[in-house]
């Protein structure tokens, strides 16, 4: 057995054993909990033979090489920000922001102020610690670049309603607008697979024929523009889970990659556009739920950013 170290960000450890892979990485890290193991597992910083662990339980022979990657620690309390939100709607329970894209929703390694929950515990203080503090009131998330609508609940019994609610995906109703790269050979579809970690690189989400969460896209084809060169269309997706990456995926999948999209799209086909992309096209542009207190039906729509505007010719929905 061996190990080493890469210098930060991330640290490193490779060695080689037989027996359960979680019972290994214990006994390289004894102060390690069982949790945060299987935690890293499940996010993809544990590799075997260069591919992502498939579970903290499954089993390695003794040639096998395994790497952990040990992300920066946190900020366990995030600190209040006046940072500038545009919101949509606000009571005592919740409220809705239209986020801004490029902001990321809370602290994370190389992202530890300038996030929406910075912002959020300046605009509200008492949503300090509803939750947890390391992420209070988030009940779903949008990518870094994804812009739109994103609900925050501001009491703990708000919080265990909606996080209820969006981890069954009942009674949620969620509507993207996605500008893709091509135009799908049909006008509307539906896409029903398993979603799961790419099975080498980590970063990236992949259709997997196992050890995945079933993720449902319904989309539509509302508009198409540009030269043969430089086709773009504009496509609602309505989704019935949130898996992540969800839409970024499935519309790679049909070959009509998201534009501006960096992990799953195609940079030679953004350079072709004008004006070309700084982000990904994607925006969470409707949402329709039930109040977590009061049972009344709430419908809410983020006006689509300048920077996608380009790209829509019309939207017929």
């Amino acid at each position: 057995m061996r190990r080493s170290f890469r210098p930060p960000p991330f640290e490193y450890a490779i060695l080689s054993f037989m027996q359960r892979l979680d019972k290994k990485i214990l006994e390289l890290y004894p102060d390690f909990s069982r949790s945060r193991i299987e935690g890293l597992v499940k996010s993809g910083h544990v590799t075997v033979n260069g591919a992502i662990a498939s579970k903290a339980g499954m089993k390695v022979s003794d040639s096998d090489e395994i790497e952990v990657e040990i992300p920066p620690p946190v900020p366990a309390i995030p600190e209040p920000e006046d940072i500038p939100l545009d919101v949509v709607f606000e009571d005592d329970d919740m409220i809705v922001i239209n986020k801004a894209p490029g902001m990321v929703v809370h602290p994370a390694p190389g992202h530890f102020s300038g996030t929406l929950v910075n912002a959020l515990l300046h605009h509200c203080p008492a949503l300090a610690g509803i939750g947890g503090v390391a992420r209070p009131g988030i009940v779903h998330r949008l990518d870094q670049d994804t812009s739109g609508l994103i609900v925050v609940a501001k009491s703990q019994k708000a919080m265990e309603g909606l996080a209820k609610a969006f981890a069954s995906h009942a009674n949620i109703e969620k509507t993207y607008l996605a500008i893709v790269h091509g135009r799908p050979r049909l006008d509307a579809g539906r896409i029903e697979n398993l979603i799961g970690r790419h099975p080498v690189d980590r970063k990236r989400m992949a259709i997997v024929e196992k050890n995945g969460k079933v993720a449902i896209t319904n989309w539509q084809v509302t508009s198409s523009s540009g030269s043969k060169a430089a086709n773009t269309s504009a496509v609602v997706c309505r989704i019935e889970t949130g898996r992540t990456h969800q839409i970024r995926v499935h519309m790679a999948s049909l070959g009509c990659p998201v534009v501006g999209d960096r992990t799953y799209g195609k940079s030679a086909l953004d350079k072709r556009l004008e004006p070309p992309p700084t982000r990904q096209m994607l925006h969470a542009w409707k949402l329709t739920l039930w109040h977590p207190t009061k049972g009344e039906k709430l419908s809410f729509e983020a006006p689509i950013p300048d920077d996608m505007k380009p790209y829509v010719k019309a939207i017929l929905v």
